[in-house]
């Protein structure tokens, strides 16, 4: 009965996905016809029409975009969990940011924004995000369950502070910093509201792009399954890439 239970919830969450990417190469005309499994076919024709509208060119700009901020959190992470760990206050601050929804900051930042005249370009979709409390805290989990004797000998062979980053915790930390980076990668290649406001369509994420989208082409639901199916993928393919360390990260930093 376990067994059954599983693999018919597995069915439920997976069903959604798979109409999806079944309805992405159907062809137009079974798609307004109504008979979706009659009438069996595939076509490209929804690929080309995404092509058209400029798809591919926000994918590509998207991927840009969220690659810098992964890189730039991980860049400011590391050194920032490193201090906590070595007992620098501040840890109940970025606990404290943590619970803080990000919908409030948006207001002020655009405020900020706007002064520094970043509004309408794509600094303003990267370097308020440069720095995340949640990939300091998950990283400073992670140097926890070191062992901190290595660095502490280190320091008595005479290595800098920079040559214990890049030379000791830099390659142990290879797994949490992967995990970090692609929910880094994640949580802004998902972001909606905040690119709608603060830049113009010239910058739009492919988010944003996709529910300009749907406004303009409501019913045309294979041209909709394509554009979430190819908007999906790059996630998709970091997750079963680095399924496990993510999996390895978590699980570590709960039971430290």
């Amino acid at each position: 009965m376990k067994h059954v239970f599983v693999f018919t919830l597995l069915a439920l969450v997976l069903l959604p996905f798979l109409w999806i990417a079944y309805a992405a190469f159907l062809p137009p005309s079974v798609i307004y016809s109504g008979n979706f499994f009659s009438k069996l076919g595939f076509s490209l024709h929804n690929v080309r029409e995404l092509a058209g509208l400029g798809f591919w060119n926000r994918l590509g700009f998207s991927l840009l975009v969220s690659s810098t901020v992964a890189l730039l959190q991980l860049a400011t992470s590391l050194p920032a969990a490193y201090a906590l760990r070595q007992g620098a206050r501040g840890l109940g601050l970025f606990l404290f940011l943590l619970a803080i929804p990000v919908e409030l900051l948006l207001v002020p930042l655009y405020g900020v924004l706007f002064q520094l005249h970043l509004l309408n370009t794509p600094w303003a979709l990267i370097l308020p995000f440069a720095a995340s409390p949640f990939t300091v805290f998950l990283l400073y989990q992670s140097l926890h369950r070191l062992p901190w004797e290595l660095v502490e000998s280190a320091r008595l062979d005479g290595a800098t502070e920079g040559q214990i980053l890049r030379h000791i915790l830099l390659p142990l930390l290879t797994p949490s910093l992967i995990a970090a980076g692609v929910l880094a990668f994640a949580a802004h290649w998902n972001l909606v509201l905040y690119p709608r406001v603060v830049v113009g369509q010239e910058y739009w994420t492919l988010q944003v792009w996709i529910t300009n989208l749907e406004q303009r082409f409501p019913t045309d639901w294979g041209l909709l399954s394509a554009a979430a199916v190819f908007a999906s993928l790059p996630l998709l393919i970091l997750y079963l890439a680095f399924e496990r360390r993510i999996v390895d990260t978590f699980e570590g930093s709960v039971k430290g």
